[in-house]
């Protein structure tokens, strides 16, 4: 599963592409920037598996602040058997300075 650009993400959703966005950050960290994705935090995603399962085949992409949380929720979630989940490179740090 290839990671994405955060260029990438942000040309898709000008273009009003429909895209599976998930933010693993914290709670207080996405209320103050986020970019329109569903709120999961990292440390509850075990938990809160069965809200993606009609994804399970769709391409998710996911995202933190720098991409390092994020790229341990595309390893998770491949792990569950999710086949397309793409990990947004540098997070909403590199997100924001586009």
């Amino acid at each position: 599963m290839q990671d994405i650009t955060a260029s990438e993400v942000k040309e898709r959703l000008d273009k009003g592409e429909m895209v599976h966005l998930i933010d693993v950050r914290e709670e207080h960290e996405y209320e103050e920037y986020n970019i329109g994705a569903i709120l999961i935090p990292l440390g509850t995603l075990p938990d809160r598996l069965s809200e993606l399962e009609e994804w399970k085949n769709e391409e998710i992409v996911v995202h933190c602040r720098s991409g390092a949380r994020s790229a341990n929720a595309k390893q998770y979630l491949a792990s569950q058997g999710f086949t397309n989940v793409r990990n947004m490179l540098g997070g909403v740090i590199a997100y924001k300075a586009l």
